[in-house]
């Protein structure tokens, strides 16, 4: 059986993954200066590692942002350019085994895509995402180092930097518990530890797309939320939108690979 490939080509990063007998075999995430370099070297390492030989590729399935830089077959294979919205729906899908629900692809920037009745389309996004804490982070605490970011998160208290229903009510508001955030960095001081302001960063990105998200379903009664991307890696994930889903009564899920169901669902698309 041939291999499909799906390559999410990014400016600086790739992803890639191979789809076999319709299971997904070993994502691989490289990193280079350019999305050409990005591209072949992963690729390149891809084949290696798993010991695929070019005769034994299918067709390579390329998108992302990346990809317009892309105008020939790559390595002579048969290669066509997926479309993204629909390898995020069709990837999210196969790795969440949902058909009903809104994907959430947090990137740079945040989309929404709908996966409703057999159909995918894209409704919409936010411009908050990975740049966002990215370029904060970089006025705030000099670095957008991500794991940095996180490591001083874990450490943090979010009551000195947000807002809660707590600090303006005696009692809990109807449908809102007394830790609800009430009003994102209102109650940050000029002195907050770096600590502190790394989570309210963290978590201002998360809250802000997840309730864009909550927003967005409104009247549609789909409750399944599938996050993909890279900022479903921060550990600070597993606890903020489980108190969402508890307001709202809604399903936030992370699948199996989520950093890598948009490349899943390119490869994906070789089959269509």
């Amino acid at each position: 059986m041939k291999t499909a490939i799906g390559i999410d080509v990014g400016i600086s990063t790739t992803k890639i993954v191979g789809i076999r007998d319709g299971m997904v075999v070993n994502p691989l995430r490289i990193k280079a200066t350019d999305p050409i370099t990005s591209l072949y070297g992963a690729f390149g390492k891809y084949l290696y590692d798993n010991k695929i030989e070019l005769n034994d590729v299918d067709k390579v399935m390329i998108t992302g942002v990346g990809s317009a830089y892309i105008d020939k077959p790559v390595y002579g294979l048969p290669t066509e350019k997926a479309d993204e919205f629909l390898a995020d729906g069709m990837g999210a899908q196969f790795a969440a085994n949902l058909e009903r629900m809104i994907v959430v692809s947090m990137g740079t920037g945040t989309s929404l895509v709908e996966c409703n009745e057999g159909k995918i389309k894209h409704i919409g996004g936010v411009g908050i995402g990975g740049g966002t804490l990215n370029g904060l982070s970089r006025l705030l605490l000099s670095t957008d180092d991500i794991h940095q970011i996180s490591d001083l998160a874990m450490k943090g208290d979010i009551s000195n930097i947000n807002l809660e229903i707590g600090d303006i009510s005696a009692h809990p508001l109807p449908g809102l518990p007394m830790n609800a955030t009430a009003s994102l960095f209102a109650n940050a001081q000029g002195n907050a530890s770096r600590e502190d302001i790394a989570l309210g960063l963290i978590c201002l990105v998360l809250q802000s797309i997840g309730s864009a998200t909550i927003l967005s379903a409104l009247n549609s009664g789909i409750k399944d939320f599938v996050l993909i991307g890279n900022l479903t890696l921060l550990p600070q994930c597993k606890v903020l939108f489980p108190m969402m889903e508890q307001i709202y009564d809604v399903n936030f899920i992370i699948p199996k690979h989520s950093e890598f169901c948009t490349a899943i669902g390119a490869a994906l698309q070789a089959k269509k």
